[in-house]
């Protein structure tokens, strides 16, 4: 996209229905960032799509249209963007300032919560310490190691260094934040490739319609705005190692040309005929199930067996035991040393709880937790009460946009002790009700709207669905568009 915002500048996406707040920041904060405004979690996507770059910080308001009086619109938002790009820096600027809001906005990715009305200054100061702590991030990435001393993280490391020095694909399977990429980083710097460049595309991030042509590269006037020829990542990786995130998000009819690259190095760019090769090694990650999607029809199982000669399972943090504490201790000291302060410490009884926590969110969520506690208590002892604040206990143990709860029966049961032990005035109808609309809602949004594809995948009768969603809109006077 060209521009004419001033590229010394770090970019920043304000995202908020209410056309005085935004412009009145757009005007504060454009002296020291490029801002892009939207008004709805749409336009947000649309804006990004039109960046060469992810900006490295978004402000983010949680009621957003179409229910500008509930979090939801900006919960997903919140979630699309660290899809979109891991590293962005989110902070939730709201008048909805409920604490259970930022807490579970925190879980998603947001890094802090604002409540309105801001003051500019402190906000702006808070950006710039965001921005800090993200530039120290992409410094030190090159030396990031796989930490942990457990048994599920010491098998992660002989199944890297098995696989490394292997030419063939491997799919990385995992929760959302428990750091796939990472594992993708660590097959490639511990491999031959090693010296040349590291290549990664989130699938997700990208317009359907322009995921060929930014895979394969296109030719000059293939298609409008196609002023000049560019290779694609393919062409740019033909030596060296290609991450691809979200493959599920993959649209089925480039699944086919995917598999003939991976087949036989072959591939077009669009608006050529010319055949082209690539020698890259494919990584490809995800956090759905891709033998669920091969069964729903939404994934080629030709495609999936070939992505799957090496599979690797990234644990959930929740399973790796006392790893949370030396993780812990690793982001503290980090993220202390950048701010020039002191490390916070746990005390007795805020160390039980920080073990006893699921982290939904999973390493991010520790990461960002991290972040909070140095900010707020650098040098100084925290106790149950200051962590709780900052944990997200009122949410189910496993996300509802990531894996689905565990099917194992005893794990289920210990994930539902969890929640009783440490949610005031559970409900069993209302907690059901939640994860029921949000998985008719997951459905919804992945087939954009199409009733009898989301039944499809929900395994209920369309019927049954549409019956649903009167009941949602009846509830909540809250029209949900379909197609």
């Amino acid at each position: 996209m060209t521009t004419d915002k001033d590229t010394h500048k770090p970019g920043l996406l304000i995202v908020d229905d209410d056309p005085l707040i935004s412009d009145t920041l757009n005007f504060v904060l454009s002296r020291d960032f490029n801002v892009y405004v939207a008004d709805s979690r749409a336009q947000a996507r649309s804006v990004l799509r039109q960046l060469d770059h992810p900006p490295p910080l978004a402000l983010v308001d949680l009621g957003l249209p179409p229910s500008p009086h509930r979090p939801d619109e900006g919960f997903r938002l919140i979630a699309e963007l660290v899809a979109y790009a891991p590293d962005m820096k989110i902070v939730v600027l709201s008048g909805q300032s409920d604490e259970a809001n930022a807490r579970h906005a925190r879980t998603l990715g947001a890094i802090d919560f604002v409540s309105k009305p801001a003051d500019p200054p402190a906000l702006k100061q808070l950006l710039l310490q965001a921005l800090q702590l993200s530039n120290a991030e992409k410094s030190a990435a090159s030396g990031v190691r796989l930490l942990g001393e457990s048994m599920p993280v010491e098998k992660l490391r002989q199944q890297i260094a098995q696989f490394a020095g292997s030419p063939f694909p491997v799919l990385v399977q995992g929760e959302s934040g428990c750091g796939k990429e990472l594992i993708a980083r660590a097959l490639h710097d511990t491999s031959p490739r090693a010296a040349r460049n590291f290549y990664a595309l989130n699938c997700a991030a990208i317009s359907p319609t322009l995921v060929e042509p930014t895979l394969f590269g296109y030719a000059k006037g293939a298609f409008t705005g196609a002023t000049t020829s560019r290779a694609g990542y393919f062409e740019d990786a033909r030596e060296s190692t290609l991450f691809l995130d979200e493959i599920g998000e993959l649209p089925l009819e480039l699944q086919a040309k995917l598999l003939r690259v991976l087949e036989n190095g072959e591939f077009q760019r669009v608006g050529e005929t010319q055949s082209r090769s690539s020698n890259a090694r494919v990584v490809a990650a995800t956090n759905r199930d891709l033998r669920q999607e091969v069964r729903g029809g939404r994934f080629r199982a030709d495609l999936y067996h070939r992505l799957s000669v090496f599979a690797i399972d990234v644990p959930p943090l929740r399973d790796l035991g006392d790893d949370r504490i030396l993780l812990l201790d690793h982001f503290r000291t980090f993220y202390a040393r950048q701010s020039g302060s002191k490390p916070f410490e746990l005390n007795g009884h805020a160390l039980t709880e920080w073990l006893e926590y699921s982290f939904p969110g999973n390493v991010r969520e520790l990461r960002n937790i991290a972040i909070r506690l140095t900010t707020k208590y650098a040098g100084q002892p925290v106790d149950a009460a200051q962590l709780r604040a900052e944990l997200d206990t009122e949410s189910p143990d496993t996300p509802i946009h990531g894996i689905a709860a565990p099917r194992d029966p005893l794990a289920l049961t210990e994930a539902a002790k969890k929640q009783l032990q440490t949610e005031r005035g559970f409900n069993l109808d209302e907690t059901l009700a939640r994860w029921e609309r949000g998985y008719v809602e997951a459905a919804l949004e992945m087939t954009q709207g199409n009733l009898t594809r989301a039944a499809k995948m929900l395994g209920m009768n369309r019927t049954t669905l549409y019956s649903r969603m009167q009941n949602y809109a009846a509830q909540n006077d809250d029209n949900t568009k379909i197609s």
